[in-house]
């Protein structure tokens, strides 16, 4: 049993971006595989079951409005940075003031998550309608530039269109957790190797006198 638990990992995922953007026909399409372009401006938090490398992973995904002033300092958004493991923000290629939006989440999640302690937040950009290309108003180049210069990852999809390319947003800022929270291990395990050979060090130091 405890083999098992051990492969079993919960990740905690926070969806942003502005209204009409696509965020949630993005997260129900990676959930159910079903396009619907319509939804209420409401919070809705799901729980999903995916299989990666071999591990059991529980997906919580909190898809959340938008809030136009970008309250960092109200006790709700400030819960959903807390809670989060890792963030989808999601923009229209079509909507300027949503790509601009998105940028200004960044700083502000990374400014939360670092006073927190965290340093690395596994962050995921997302520009969505790649099928209303004729009506582009932010270039592929600029969303590969901020994720460059924000160290996140970067996807264009069509949630209307492809099934697949929701699903590497998804898969995507799952390794980027799981990478993140390895990293948070691995210096308490340095830290214990350390302290086993300065003992073993020690103890040889006092047989000897």
């Amino acid at each position: 049993m405890t083999g098992l638990n051990a492969l079993k990992v919960d990740a905690n995922v926070v969806v942003l971006g502005t209204d009409r953007v696509g965020k949630s026909a993005l997260t129900v399409r990676f959930l159910t595989r079903i396009f619907i372009g319509e939804y209420w401006d409401i919070e809705s938090i799901y729980s999903h079951n995916v299989i990666v490398d071999g591990r059991d992973i529980t997906l919580n995904i909190w898809d959340s409005p938008y809030c136009q002033d970008l309250p960092r300092e109200t006790s709700l958004y400030e819960k959903k940075v807390q809670w989060a493991d890792g963030f989808v923000l999601v923009y229209s290629i079509c909507d300027r003031a949503g790509f601009n939006a998105v940028t200004k989440l960044i700083q502000s999640i990374k400014t939360t998550k670092d006073y927190l302690g965290m340093d690395k937040v596994p962050i995921v950009i997302v520009g969505n309608k790649k099928d209303l290309n004729h009506r582009r108003t932010v270039l592929s180049e600029e969303g590969r530039l901020l994720a460059l210069t924000t160290a996140c990852q970067f996807y264009e999809v069509t949630a209307a269109e492809n099934y697949h390319s929701v699903l590497m947003v998804f898969y995507g800022l799952i390794d980027r957790i799981q990478a993140s929270k390895s990293s948070i291990k691995r210096p308490a395990r340095i830290k214990g190797i350390v302290k086993s050979v300065s003992a073993v060090f020690t103890r040889k130091q006092t047989d000897s006198l």
